[in-house]
């Protein structure tokens, strides 16, 4: 005999009677992921004018546009840091303090939207220049999942720094569903970053990552091991990427004492657990990893 409605709902509560772990109830109101996607969608329209709207912006309505853009995004973002904030708030910050604090944050972040501007012009120059088959900078722009996966991650890293919980991640999340390239927002990443067809693509919360880095899909910058769990938190567990490193696709890169040093190359599906000096090429020959120095070439060229 079918159960009816209101049996199936029993049952279901019953279910959240016994896992409380999974629920949230009567506490604080979490950031909501569906106002954090718009507000994200929002920001790319700043951060790329006429890229990711659906009609043509002229010049002459440029401010009109970007003010009412931006007083609308504030506003939003504002009530979703507040939330975050009363989630988690940092230590020593009083409930009253917590609504002038998430203004001042909010604002402090989109005061830094023309930095991360910058750094998404160079990513977007080295896509261009390391990939023959784009035909302009506009197509990278407009069709390169790996544009709208780093210029996500390095708005939410702004928040990341200044402390804000759970908004940077959910961003992230975000654009990783969409792209397939999962950037942590704690991850330090510098100018010229390129990453040609993205998928699969892993970068942990502490990698730190140089300057004309170009990678493939499918690259895995990880920790060595989470055996150890929450006593990991606030150690430094991923690698670094030296200045001017290749890696091609597949290659695994683990540990946050290795270090990959300036103008190296490692090879498609390395397996990489310590450090290599500059200028390094690492590869798999007859089954066996090899480190071998390499010839030289000419300084800012990160192509073999």
């Amino acid at each position: 005999m079918s159960k009816s409605i209101t049996q199936l709902a029993d049952q279901l509560l019953v279910s959240y009677a016994k896992m409380g772990g999974i629920n949230h109830l009567d506490g604080k109101n979490l950031p909501s992921k569906t106002a954090i996607t718009t507000i994200t969608i929002d920001l790319l329209r700043l951060l790329f004018p006429g890229f990711f709207d659906e009609h043509t912006i002229h010049s002459s309505e440029l401010k009109m546009e970007v003010v009412s853009l931006m007083d609308s995004v504030s506003g939003r973002l504002e009530d979703e840091i507040y939330k975050s904030l009363e989630y988690a708030a940092p230590e020593g910050l009083a409930r009253k303090d917590l609504r002038p604090h998430a203004r001042e944050v909010m604002l402090q972040f989109l005061s830094d939207l023309p930095h991360v501007r910058e750094l998404l012009r160079t990513d977007v120059e080295a896509a261009y220049k390391g990939d023959p088959a784009a035909l302009s900078q506009e197509e990278i722009i407009v069709a390169y999942p790996f544009v709208e996966a780093v210029a996500v991650q390095r708005l939410a890293h702004q928040l990341y720094q200044k402390n804000i919980p759970l908004i940077p991640r959910i961003m992230t999340e975000w654009a990783h569903a969409r792209t397939g390239m999962d950037l942590h927002p704690g991850a330090k990443i510098g100018t010229h970053f390129f990453v040609d067809h993205c998928t699969g693509t892993v970068v942990g919360e502490t990698c730190e990552i140089g300057n004309h880095v170009k990678m493939y899909q499918g690259v895995g910058l990880v920790a060595r091991s989470l055996s150890g769990g929450q006593q990991l938190r606030g150690t430094k567990r991923h690698p670094t990427i030296e200045d001017r490193v290749t890696i091609y696709a597949g290659a695994t890169i683990m540990g946050g004492d290795t270090i990959v040093g300036a103008g190296s190359t490692v090879g498609a599906n390395v397996f990489l657990t310590h450090s290599v000096p500059p200028n390094s090429l690492v590869v798999f020959e007859n089954l066996t990893m090899k480190v071998l120095n390499k010839p030289d070439r000419p300084k800012g060229d990160f192509q073999i």
